[in-house]
């Protein structure tokens, strides 16, 4: 489980109060990450192959040691065939290192640049608005809190009616609370905290109107 149920019932909480001000509509989810990023270890092996290649044309002395492991010290000469083929093998055995290295999810995250991380967790988030809260609402006043635990990386996505209110840069406050406490290892006091700055947006351009209800579910989804 990625939150404790103090935590889950935390951000229900907030959600429940943030929403009493406002006609708007909070979903919050939480997911353990935002992609596998095998595709970042594959470049990262192929760039291994490539480096193995670079060095071979750069000093190809370095082949002699594994040449003269398989033919003996006997032979002084190495036939081009014989570099090709001992290039072959380096760059094979460099690229399955490297994948299996990098097999392991913590250094996988590690190597995966920062602009990749923040391009996949806004693309899931996107996705995940598409499926939980776009429309979903008769004003179009729905938002996401989305919240990637292993790229600690948060995204706030709204619907079309807020969206032509509420600058993007005006959920800073709530995204940079959200994060310092993923950070301190109070991920579940983060997204109340954030929920509740984005309760007092909500409520400044939508409040609550007489006839309103409760649209979408108030707990914290966690994929």
């Amino acid at each position: 489980m990625l939150l404790s149920e103090t935590d889950r019932a935390t951000v229900g909480a907030a959600v429940t109060a943030a929403e009493f001000g406002t006609a708007g509509e909070i979903v919050t989810i939480v997911a353990t990450e935002s992609d596998a990023y095998h595709d970042v270890a594959l470049h990262w092996a192929i760039l291994a192959m490539l480096l193995v290649l670079a060095l071979l044309s750069a000093w190809p002395g370095a082949a002699d040691p594994f040449y003269e492991l398989v033919v003996g010290r006997w032979s002084l000469t190495m036939p081009p065939s014989a570099l090709l083929g001992i290039a072959l093998i380096l760059v094979t055995v460099a690229f399955l290192l490297v994948r299996v290295l990098l097999a392991w999810r913590p250094l996988r995250l590690a190597l995966t640049p920062r602009t990749t991380k923040a391009r996949r967790v806004r693309r899931r988030a996107i996705a995940l608005f598409r499926a939980s809260a776009e429309r979903r609402t008769s004003g179009r006043t729905g938002v996401l809190l989305y919240l990637s635990l292993a790229e600690r990386r948060a995204e706030i996505v709204a619907d079309a009616a807020i969206h032509s209110r509420v600058a993007p840069e005006i959920w800073g406050d709530a995204m940079i609370a959200l994060i310092a406490a993923v950070r301190d290892g109070r991920p579940g006091d983060g997204m109340a905290e954030a929920v509740t700055r984005i309760g007092a947006v909500l409520a400044e351009h939508f409040p609550r109107r007489a006839d309103d209800i409760n649209e979408l579910p108030d707990r914290v989804i966690e994929l």
